[in-house]
């Protein structure tokens, strides 16, 4: 039965635009439409779909083409930061400062090669993990039954649809079987569209035709056949794609470091014109000036910020993979190791989804088989989603269904929660519903007492109620099935015909817990995560599941009670609530968004096509590789194997990464920012510049080589054990307390230098530039862990600082000092200085524990 499509206005627009394309392909003749794509109903030979995707294109909306590695070199040189730095270069060779230009050039190169390479390899890395859990879709290649990647779908390929499939292109129908699909994405209608080969001429007109499918849909129920005549761009959703397909809210994360980031500019800005204000103010060169503030704005920019966060990201990613999870969006792995709440369904995820048909029994309890002869019918010929119920009922031998034939179907959907077929047979044309207990029982007024028909009166109902407890409450999940006799030359069957039903009884079905799933989730406990349960399962089979599994249930919501629930009630009782049973899929959505609203990071796992909607809602959605491609294509992260102990491995992994990404805030907002500050502050005392521009860009390169390991470093078991998410605050505390912290010793330091050893200006320069690099990159040995004794860092991460360091230790006394205008540290200089640099990790050490008892970071 076709359903007219009310659509939103700017979905109405958009189908508009697409009218006359649909309309000129809708009419042609099937013959036509497969000469003109040089292909038949057995679809495309090999070479033919191989010159078609020549022709087309990867079937793709958005373009995935990536740079060439020369043009992605050559394009980082537009940036603002690199552009100053080569306006910089040019002005120091047109200077005759030979030593300047090279330096420069030779830190824009660096940092620029440094950025591509561990860009091209975070990129690959990412495309390899994607391409295991690409969408896939099932053609006719050769007329063979082929499983391709739907990228490599092309005009003319014939494509066999089935429940749960999304649908990879905009096809016309060939055959179809009870075909519904959901068009929501292109037309906003919420109920799904009756699809059709060979619709009827006096069909009511709609939006989009009812002998086609496109691109972005999903299929509920029923099987088809149709060839493709549109893939990538030229599909309706491609033509309307920027008005649909909009960048997904930044995380929490992503706003943090923005902050971050502009908090640094700001920083840069005011540093800067006060350094060059101060400079023309003791009328000191205006050049020199220049490229000092220039030098000094380089340094105080996190350049390598971007880089550590997608590098992170990548090898986080490529960890979770190798433990058997999926990332398809990097930053999920900031949500995950956020997440403290997770949302599971019981079915396949706290049981074995290995469901064995128990029993079979009438109102009271007595077994019976004529509820098997009726679940068998419907399950037959339903043409819908196959539940592992259907097939546990279709395992046992059934020779009578031999004797009846399929006339018409309702297709099962989540609202209705059950499936009804109009069948034929033993002389007679019926109405077999199979589906939810407590609904399948409403809608019937007589049950079958033995092969008599007796009224459903109240006694009758309470009886069917307590059966319906007892055998819950013993774990079996149960199914109602019901029937009812119609007219003869009834042709069609509809949801208004699931009325007046005669009860035949229950079918029980036994799934037992997961194996593993009770350590899973007292792992899940220990890491800081409350697992809340979601299911369509009434509320006495989940809490005999949840008992055994050792989940303490400290309360319950239903269904219907949610939907009498305002938002601001549902909100009120949503922490205290453990099982959701009895929901739609609309009302999974709904609790997530809840959850969120109240300020916990929210992850969510499932695999069939109710779950679409809950995975869209949650900060960071699972399914498996085996899960219908509506799940697969709305999750976040795919769990190659369907265990709640990769989801605790893959919340380590999360917390990890984020650890790693803030190691380098910290570093950059503690010792760099302070040695920054330090330079501005000092040209109001320092008779000459405390830093030569050269040295302060040199400095800098060093640094951010010591910091390249971060992404490699190891994590203590305290970052782990807990949540964290990104707070803003608690960083900017930490810069203003440890910036001016390493300014003190960079005071002292000055003191030294100008006072105690009377230094000159190339002195000066060189026991500062030391014992800055010093302070700099050895302070992220302290700031990495809470424990430092206990928590050895990656030998990566020891090798790049004590590399740099040493690169340092050794410029003053290396063939390349005068170049670059340092000279020879005596060594009653060294000393002091190594002093001052204990002093200063000293005082870090200290400071810092008193910072993480208040503030919990890493």
């Amino acid at each position: 039965m076709n359903r007219p499509n009310p659509m939103t206005s700017s979905a109405k627009r958009q189908a508009d635009r697409a009218t006359p394309e649909i309309s000129k392909t809708a009419v042609q003749p099937i013959a036509d439409l497969l000469r003109a794509l040089n292909s038949d109903e057995n679809g495309l030979s090999a070479a033919g779909a191989a010159a078609a995707l020549r022709a087309s294109g990867p079937n793709q909306v958005e373009s995935a083409k990536r740079k060439r590695l020369l043009f992605d070199f050559l394009g980082r040189f537009a940036n603002p930061l690199v552009l100053i730095l080569l306006f910089a270069a040019a002005v120091s060779a047109f200077t005759g400062d030979i030593a300047s230009f090279a330096i420069i050039s030779a830190i824009v190169l660096v940092s620029v090669i440094l950025d591509v390479a561990q860009d091209y390899q975070a990129q690959n890395a990412a495309e390899r993990l994607r391409a295991q859990v690409s969408l896939k879709a099932t053609a006719l290649r050769d007329g063979r039954q082929v499983e391709i990647a739907a990228t490599e779908i092309a005009p003319g390929d014939v494509l066999l649809l089935g429940a749960g499939d999304l649908v990879p292109a905009d096809a016309r129908l060939l055959e179809s079987k009870d075909l519904y699909v959901d068009e929501a994405l292109l037309t906003g209608e919420a109920y799904p569209a009756e699809k059709e080969a060979n619709p009827p001429a006096t069909a009511p007109e709609i939006a989009l035709p009812p002998n086609l499918v496109f691109m972005g849909s999903s299929v509920v129920s029923g099987a088809a056949r149709a060839v493709v005549f549109a893939t990538g761009r030229a599909t309706q959703i491609g033509a309307i794609a920027r008005a649909l397909q909009k960048p997904p809210p930044p995380t929490a994360f992503a706003v943090g470091i923005q902050k971050f980031g502009m908090m640094i500019v700001r920083a840069t800005i005011f540093l800067v014109l006060f350094v060059v204000l101060i400079n023309l103010l003791f009328h000191r060169k205006a050049l020199e000036s220049f490229m000092f503030a220039l030098a000094l704005a380089v340094g105080l920019t996190p350049e390598l910020l971007p880089m550590i966060v997608s590098v992170t990201l990548a090898r986080g990613a490529l960890r979770m993979a190798k433990k058997g999870v999926i990332v398809k969006r990097q930053t999920a792995i900031d949500d995950l190791g956020s997440m403290n709440v997770f949302c599971s369904d019981k079915t396949g995820t706290l049981t074995e989804a290995r469901i064995k048909l128990i029993r079979e029994v009438d109102l009271a309890g007595r077994d019976s088989g004529n509820v098997m002869h009726l679940a068998q019918i419907n399950a037959a010929f339903e043409t819908g989603i196959k539940s592992p119920l259907d097939e546990a009922i279709l395992a046992v031998e059934a020779p009578h269904l031999a004797q009846w034939r399929k006339i018409d179907e309702q297709p099962f959907d989540f609202e209705r929660r059950r499936v009804s077929v109009l069948v034929e047979g033993e002389g007679r044309r019926m109405i077999v519903v199979k589906g939810a207990p407590e609904d399948v029982l409403r809608l019937s007024q007589t049950y079958d007492d033995g092969g008599t028909c007796r009224p459903l009166d109240a006694g009758a109902r309470k009886q069917a109620e307590e059966t319906f407890n007892r055998l819950s409450a013993e774990g079996f999940r149960l199914l109602g099935v019901a029937s009812r006799e119609v007219e003869p030359d009834r042709r069609h069957a509809s949801v208004a015909d699931e009325t007046e039903l005669t009860f035949a009884g229950f079918l029980a079905f036994l799934d037992p817990p997961k194996e593993g799933a009770r350590e899973a989730l007292a792992s899940l406990a220990s890491l800081g995560v409350a697992v809340k349960v979601v299911t369509g399962d009434n509320e006495l089979v989940t809490r005999h599941v949840c008992g055994e599994l050792g989940v303490d249930v400290t309360g319950t919501l239903t269904g219907p009670e949610i939907a009498e629930l305002t938002d601001a009630a549902l909100m009120a009782r949503i922490d205290d609530t453990i099982l959701f049973c009895r929901v739609t899929p609309p009302q999974k959505a709904r609790i997530i968004s809840t959850l969120r609203r109240k300020g916990h990071v929210v992850g969510y796992m499932g695999d069939g096509i109710n779950d679409g909607p809950p995975l869209h809602a949650a900060d960071v959605g699972f399914s498996v590789d085996t899960a219908v491609d509506v799940a697969k294509e709305a999750a976040s992260m795919i769990l190659l194997r369907k265990d709640l102990n990769v989801l605790a491995d893959g919340v380590r992994e999360g917390r990890r990464t984020f650890a790693n990404i803030l190691k380098y805030i910290m570093m950059g907002t503690s010792s760099n920012f302070g040695n920054m500050f330090s330079m501005a502050g000092a040209v109001l005392f320092v008779p000459f510049l405390p830093m030569l521009p050269t040295q302060i860009l040199l400095n800098n390169l060093l640094y951010d080589l010591s910091e390249t390991a971060i992404p490699l470093d190891r994590v203590s078991e305290s970052m782990v054990a807990q949540p964290h998410r990104w707070d803003f605050d608690t960083v900017r505390k930490f810069m203003l307390i440890f910036g001016p912290l390493s300014s003190v010793f960079d005071y002292v330091t000055f003191a030294l230098l100008l006072w105690a050893f009377k230094t000159n200006e190339s002195l000066f320069h060189t026991g500062w530039f030391v014992e800055s690099m010093a302070t700099q990159v050895m302070v992220i040995f302290l700031i990495r862990t809470t424990d430092p004794l206990r928590d050895r860092p990656h030998p990566a991460l020891v090798a790049t600082t004590m590399s740099a360091f040493l690169a340092a230790l050794a410029l003053p006394f290396s063939p390349l000092a005068s170049w670059l205008g340092f000279v020879p540290l005596p060594g009653p200089l060294l000393a002091a200085l190594a002093a001052v640099t204990a002093a200063y990790l000293l005082a870090v050490y200290f400071v810092k524990r008193w910072f993480f008892a208040r503030h919990r970071i890493i």
